[in-house]
């Protein structure tokens, strides 16, 4: 069985594991891409429930390029237990990338609890 039968899409509006990709500035063939996960619905940033990562692609005419990986490593953990720290890190990545080929970006989010989310934008 695939791992891609485990990736789950939905739109962001309705659904806050799914990456939100919108391409912030463009200059000639450098774009700067933000990814976030719960634009309109905010995702749980805690000990229990957290966005892992955001991967970003490009698939272009030939292959797919893996872009990068952004990692949320702080979700209020502490000494005094879950939660009950005070360092939070949010799911949203900034990426600068030089883009000279139209094609697709697809972002992969990772839920500790419910899995891979995808959602793409085409440039």
């Amino acid at each position: 069985m695939s791992i891609s039968n485990s990736i789950k899409t939905a739109d962001f509006k309705a659904e806050k594991h799914v990456p939100v990709i919108k391409v912030v500035n463009r200059d000639g063939d450098t774009a700067y891409i933000e990814v976030s996960v719960g634009s309109e619905i905010a995702h749980p940033n805690t000990t229990e429930h957290f966005i892992a990562y955001i991967d970003l692609y490009f698939k272009g005419e030939a292959a797919v390029s893996h872009l990068g990986r952004v990692e949320f490593l702080a979700h209020g953990e502490s000494a005094q237990g879950a939660n009950q720290g005070k360092l939070h890190t949010e799911p949203v990545a900034l990426f600068k990338c030089k883009i000279e080929s139209k094609g697709t970006l697809h972002a992969i989010s990772y839920c500790n609890i419910h899995g891979l989310w995808e959602s793409e934008l085409e440039i």
